[in-house]
């Protein structure tokens, strides 16, 4: 008997059976997805260096970009702007997310990269407060913006590019190269901050010197566009694109995942900030430490960090995600006060006070990446992630170094520890909550 198809039928068959020669064909074999997860990690850890660069030259970027005759407001607006950055990171999240649900996820990698670099050469080169006035702060304040926008984009379609490329029973250590690449972009920030202050003397680092990384960091967004040019788009995302009309969303479903998630990655933003971008301005200002000293001690602590997340996240793909969120929730919660109070004006403290917390927080937030992935399902991920964890980010992160710093020239720091407990409990509540997700099939959600 011979079977005929319609110009319709064959039409309708067509993008399934493009979908499934693109999936066996050698360029999505594993050795290829290797390559694409380096190309995705190599422009992370350039987009976290140009995001981090901003919080290690905060001191002096405060003396030049803002009245210099009241030094705490400078600094209290320095950070202030540094928390408008992170607010429109959920815009950014949301904007670039739909965009990476619809055009794919390689797409947004690259667009966001060129818009980072082009808000780090702004402020390279920008104006000083005393030569334009408060039109110094007003382009620096939209640097931040824009570079805020984009690092939402990016930070959702990274989390969701690698979950989709990895596999399945893998997934909590590929994932682990996302937060490789936070702690990877500060560690160049800080070793770079610290080779600067070394070198020149402060007052040309406050000249000039501190221009340096963000002209750097664009210079080296050339390099990283050229790595991801040959990014392979993720087989989840292909199957989910080609595939006939799929059911739509339940919004209940969607809705409570982004408050589940948004729980569960509170605590751990906030606790990252306040340990990888607050923490040495803290020693340097309040505790008299040398500013040398800090970023050195900062660097080593962010290297044995890094050392530790792949490890952490083999475990978890062991063992589950939750079990690792219930560690941090009950850890962090625990040490807060005392790993704060052990900072004196000597490098050896904050180096043991940030490599315990920072250990601490590698613990759930290799699986960062992995447990986002695993919550949303492939047509909405990227807008699901970059709502939900750059909301998180925002609020609880971008504004810690502020509300560290004000409570703290109030001589009431102690209530900005108790904000970090509290948070640490409720990712704790999120955990018990959630279900376990590991190894879960990304192209059944």
């Amino acid at each position: 008997m011979t079977i005929s198809l319609s110009a319709a039928d064959e039409s309708r068959d067509a993008p399934r059976e493009a979908g499934a020669a693109r999936a066996s064909s050698p360029r999505t074999d594993m050795k290829s997805k290797r390559r694409s997860l380096f190309a995705s990690g190599v422009g992370n850890v350039l987009e976290w260096y140009e995001w981090s660069a901003y919080a290690v030259f905060a001191p002096f970027i405060a003396a030049v970009m803002f009245n210099p005759d009241n030094q705490v407001s400078a600094l209290l607006s320095t950070f202030a702007v540094f928390a408008v950055g992170f607010l429109m990171r959920p815009l950014g999240g949301i904007v670039f997310g739909r965009i990476a649900d619809k055009k794919g996820r390689k797409f947004v990698l690259v667009t966001t990269m060129m818009l980072m670099a082009t808000g780090s050469l702004i402020i390279g080169v920008m104006p000083t407060y005393e030569s334009v006035g408060v039109f110094a702060s007003a382009i620096l304040l939209f640097a931040r913006v824009l570079q805020g926008f984009a690092h939402g984009g990016e930070s959702a379609t990274a989390y969701s590019y690698v979950g989709e490329i990895a596999p399945p029973n893998r997934r909590g250590m590929w994932g682990s190269v996302t937060f490789i690449a936070i702690f990877g972009g500060s560690v160049l920030a800080y070793t770079l901050g610290g080779a600067i202050t070394s070198t020149l003397s402060e007052s040309a680092v406050g000249e000039w010197g501190w221009r340096i990384p963000f002209l750097l960091g664009a210079v080296l967004a050339l390099v990283a566009l050229y790595i991801r040019r040959n990014m392979e788009e993720s087989d989840v995302f292909h199957e989910e694109d080609t595939a006939d009309a799929p059911e739509p969303v339940d919004k209940k479903v969607l809705a409570k995942a982004i408050l589940l998630m948004i729980g569960m990655t509170s605590g751990i933003t906030a606790a990252h900030y306040t340990w990888s971008s607050y923490i040495s301005t803290f020693a340097i200002t309040e505790k008299g430490m040398d500013p040398d000293t800090a970023y050195w001690a900062l660097v080593f602590a962010q290297v044995i960090a890094i050392v530790s997340l792949p490890l952490f996240g083999r475990l978890s793909d062991s063992i589950g995600r939750r079990p690792m969120l219930g560690f941090f929730a009950i850890a962090m919660a625990a040490l807060q006060f005392p790993l704060t109070a052990m900072i004196t004006d000597a490098g050896w403290t904050l180096l043991l006070a940030t490599t315990v917390a920072l250990l601490i927080i590698s613990v759930p937030a290799c699986i960062l990446s992995a447990t986002l992935s695993e919550a949303f399902p492939t047509r909405v991920r990227t807008a699901g992630i970059g709502f939900a964890y750059s909301f998180s980010v925002a609020v609880f992160g971008g504004t810690a170094p502020y509300l560290n710093q004000l409570f703290t020239n109030h001589d009431v720091g102690w209530i900005f520890h108790v904000y970090v407990i509290i948070l640490s409990l409720a990712t704790g509540v999120a955990c018990l909550i959630m279900k376990e997700t590991r190894g879960a099939n990304l192209k059944e959600r």
